[in-house]
């Protein structure tokens, strides 16, 4: 049985002791959620699966909004849940498959045993986890961000062929401003990395906090415990997703004002990765909310309308 009604909402409430304004600390339990679900929930359509994971870059101006404390309040509970595989902390393939090959495991559906190599990165400086001159790593970071379901094969020039299978990856990592303005190339927009991630973004605290020390509750330690309690209870669902009908008509109905009205304004060019990505974040992020509050597996219109804000 779960310590909450709803694990976000609780872990807002843990972690709002900091600086950080509350959409860092909801997107950092996002990220956790994610890391529990991995691979082994979806929705099906037919042709493809949504997974629940998520490329999360929390930004802001330096020593702002302490972005790598706020991400590690949410890591740190994760890296407690038993069987949650963390990846390296520079993204090399060598490096990457070294980490699939330990994190590859099986999981049990409908009788059958599904193989998965699921990984949650995490980096205080997005600098140190990725080169984004490096167009190899970054085209390979776009493949795994769609889950498609099989074996990964790369071709190396030591080791001949590396492949891993049913590889699955959820991020969560810091920067500034500056460094997305002096190092992005055009490349990694074009090409469908930014389109693919969520960027939150804060230029100012939410309240001024000296020393965190003296404003957290003293039963601090159970909160964290509750937490976890409940994340592990996240961390063995298994199976489908499924819509309910008005969520399906909520969808259907969005789906038509997206491409006709909303999308009008943006340029193609530069927006249109991320207009033809938004109903798949919003469906991710929908998988999200439905794990933080039961066990349902149901995705219901309010998911959806709470994904779509």
């Amino acid at each position: 049985m779960r310590k909450h009604a709803d694990w976000l909402t609780a872990f807002m409430d843990y972690a709002s002791y900091g600086e950080a304004p509350r959409h860092m600390y909801f997107w950092s339990g996002v990220s956790a959620i994610a890391g529990c679900l991995r691979r082994k929930v979806w929705i099906d359509q037919a042709y493809f699966k949504w997974y629940p994971n998520f490329y999360i870059v929390l930004v802001a101006p330096p020593g702002i909004v302490s972005k790598s404390t706020t991400a590690g309040i949410a890591m740190n509970l994760l890296r407690k849940v038993p069987g949650i595989k963390f990846g390296p902390d520079v993204v090399t393939w060598p490096a990457l498959i070294g980490s699939f090959a330990e994190s590859t495991e099986g999981f049990d559906y409908e009788g059958a045993i599904h193989a998965m190599s699921a990984l949650t990165l995490e980096s205080s400086e997005f600098g140190n986890l990725l080169n984004p001159q490096d167009k190899d790593m970054v085209d390979l970071l776009v493949a795994l961000w769609d889950g498609k379901p099989g074996t990964f094969e790369k071709k190396t020039k030591h080791s001949g062929n590396d492949s891993v299978e049913n590889p699955w990856i959820n991020l969560i990592a810091c920067t500034t401003p500056s460094w997305i303005a002096g190092n992005f190339p055009e490349y990694m927009i074009g090409g469908g990395f930014t389109s693919r991630c969520i960027f939150v973004y804060a230029d100012q605290k939410s309240k001024y906090v000296a020393y965190p020390g003296l404003s957290v509750p003293p039963n601090l330690d159970a909160m964290a415990e509750a937490l976890v309690h409940d994340l592990e209870r996240i961390s063995a669902l298994t199976g489908e997703y499924r819509l309910t009908p008005t969520a399906v008509r909520w969808g259907e109905a969005w789906y038509k004002r997206h491409y006709t009205v909303r999308s009008a304004n943006l340029d193609d060019d530069r927006f249109g990765g991320y207009i033809a990505r938004k109903q798949t974040h919003i469906h991710k992020l929908a998988m999200i909310l439905s794990a933080s509050s039961g066990d349902s597996m149901l995705i219901t219109d309010e998911h959806l309308t709470i994904a779509d804000q």
